[in-house]
């Protein structure tokens, strides 16, 4: 229980800080774009010490894909949204995110 309450607040912290500390005009978007992967290595690192070797490459492989699969989702919404309303957009953004999530597991099963 207290690995949760650690990997949330360092979570939280490492999001606040991205976004307060970036230059962008977009504060959110380039804080989450630029600090998930490093999130998901972080929680990966929490959790090896209760794994398997097998399961920890599995997880790091899920991993790697979910990250990748944020940025996908991120960018296309960003995208879209300069000639599109950003409901439209975000319905876009989640329809390609799902896309990509079917496909990553069929091909990494």
């Amino acid at each position: 229980m207290l690995g949760y309450v650690l990997q949330f607040f360092i979570g939280g912290t490492v999001m606040l800080l991205a976004a307060y500390l970036s230059q962008s005009k977009y504060i959110f978007l380039s804080g989450v774009i630029t600090l998930l992967p490093i999130l998901t290595l972080m929680n990966l690192n929490l959790q090896v010490h209760n794994m398997s070797q097998e399961t920890f490459h599995a997880t790091q492989r899920n991993g790697i894909i979910g990250a990748i699969g944020m940025i996908v989702l991120m960018v296309i919404i960003y995208y879209c949204s300069g000639f599109m309303k950003p409901a439209y957009a975000v319905f876009i953004g989640v329809g390609i995110y799902a896309l990509y999530m079917v496909v990553s597991k069929a091909m990494f099963a």
